[in-house]
């Protein structure tokens, strides 16, 4: 028995002692997940120390840290070196993005692709249509894509500075299939990646999904820092890294070209698996002149690329290109086998068939022009206040007040005909002070949607 008594000392979580049963590591951590489900135990709660717990518990510390390590593999709890373990922030919700039927609603939610550009797409589809050969695209016969749809692809690609061949590339079902695959060919339940502290939260998610736990990074007005990706590094074992370095989702930010090298310089000495998600580099490279090229270049053996279409082209034809190492080859193509078989080859000849004749850059450019002139409307009511944010983004990082509660902002907002997101859906770990709201700006019908939404916003916080 514990020599001291704790029914009255103050722990921020007692479970029922009658209720545990053998195994008892797995009954502590039900009893656990059910608290955090139930909103018992608030994200960013400080759970005790697993000592105190085992104390109160009367059972061997052990046991305690088994039931933790099962509740962190669920992504519902994580735990910071030297200061404890904490109640995951988004335990307890799915925080996935998808286009849901917004009914009488501005959507400022979702990103979506200025969709104006679309009717460009439904023209050419009719001449795919017509090929000879089109027999050919409804097969399972290439699974990573038809040779001549892999050329148009790496094409592409040579403008954001990715020379490879067709052996170290295929073509997947968009970015969040490629992000899909990588993960499950590349990492193992209970593996650890870096991440920005606000990331893409449907890479949270399916991160969760697949018990691969994310170690936040704090970042600057130049993306992560280096020197907290090597402390963390020095720490625990990492095994891999996610970014987003043309425009990170949500905070606009461009990891510039000094600190991708100083990045590289971690990532290379920990021998980390690099995922970089460059979905928005067709607004990044020849634009910005920090740009020079992606992290690809300087970590050719130990990166996976990802260049999406979807925001640059066309958001309804699901196709991405993936590019990766030799070292990584064997687990990739096995990974594309299992997750998709193959992508729609149909899909991929209409991007192809966009890119071959041009038609794929005058989308691009309209869809700049787009972006430019509603993040002008944007800055008329809510004026840059964060350094480093990406001046073309098709969305903004706008900061709030501290002591708003984030459900019910979002659902104030519903009640006032507008669809956004709070920044705690996209913490990759522990809750912080500061406080955001992610605003969509290519998902409005016109921009003279998006002007009304603005003004709903800017009327509701004042």
């Amino acid at each position: 028995m514990p020599v001291n008594s704790f029914d009255h000392y103050p722990m921020s979580w007692k479970p029922d002692k009658k209720a545990l049963k053998r195994p008892y590591y797995y009954s502590i951590a039900e009893l656990l997940e059910q608290d955090i489900v139930n909103g018992f135990l608030a994200p960013g709660t400080k759970l005790p120390p697993q000592r105190e717990l085992a104390d109160f518990l009367d059972l061997n510390f052990t046991t305690v840290t088994r039931a933790y390590k099962l509740c962190e593999f669920k992504g519902l709890i994580y735990a910071i070196t030297g200061s404890g373990t904490f109640v995951s922030p988004n335990a307890a919700r799915s925080i996935t993005i998808s286009a849901d039927n917004i009914t009488n609603l501005i959507d400022f939610g979702f990103v979506a692709s200025f969709e104006q550009t679309n009717g460009n797409v439904s023209e050419l589809m009719q001449k795919v249509a017509e090929k000879s050969y089109l027999d050919k695209l409804l097969n399972y016969n290439d699974p990573t894509g038809i040779p001549h749809q892999k050329t148009a692809g790496l094409n592409w690609m040579e403008s954001f500075g990715i020379q490879a061949d067709q052996e170290h590339m295929a073509i997947v079902s968009g970015a969040q299939n490629a992000l899909a695959i990588a993960l499950t060919a590349l990492f193992e339940p209970g593996n650890r990646i870096a991440t920005d502290l606000y990331t893409y939260s449907n890479f949270i998610e399916l991160a969760k999904m697949l018990h691969v736990q994310l170690v936040p990074i704090p970042g600057d007005q130049f993306g992560m820092l280096p020197d907290e990706l090597e402390k963390q590094c020095c720490q625990t074992k990492i095994h891999g890294v996610f970014l987003m370095p043309s425009c990170c989702n949500p905070t606009t930010i461009m990891i510039s070209d000094f600190r991708k090298h100083e990045l590289a310089a971690v990532i290379r000495k920990h021998h980390l698996i690099l995922i970089e998600d460059d979905i928005h580099a067709f607004l990044t490279a020849g634009i910005i002149s920090d740009y020079q090229k992606p992290m690809f270049n300087l970590l050719p053996d130990q990166s996976v690329y990802i260049c999406s279409t979807s925001k640059s082209i066309c958001s309804g034809l699901r196709v991405a290109y993936m590019v990766y190492g030799d070292a990584f080859r064997q687990n990739i193509l096995q990974s594309i086998f299992n997750v998709n078989v193959k992508t729609s080859s149909l899909d991929a000849e209409v991007v192809t068939e966009l890119i071959l004749s041009g038609k794929a850059h005058e989308i691009v450019s309209q869809k700049k022009q787009l972006a430019q002139s509603a993040n002008e409307i944007y800055s008329d009511y809510f004026p840059p206040s964060q350094p480093g944010e990406h001046p073309l983004s098709f969305y903004r990082w706008l900061s709030i007040e501290e002591n708003v509660d984030s459900s019910q902002l979002e659902a104030d907002l519903k009640m006032r005909g507008i669809r956004v997101f709070h920044s705690d859906r996209f913490l990759s770990g522990q809750t912080v002070r500061e406080k955001y709201l992610r605003i969509a700006l290519s998902s409005t019908n016109s921009l003279e949607e998006l002007k009304v939404g603005l003004d709903i916003l800017k009327q509701y916080l004042g």
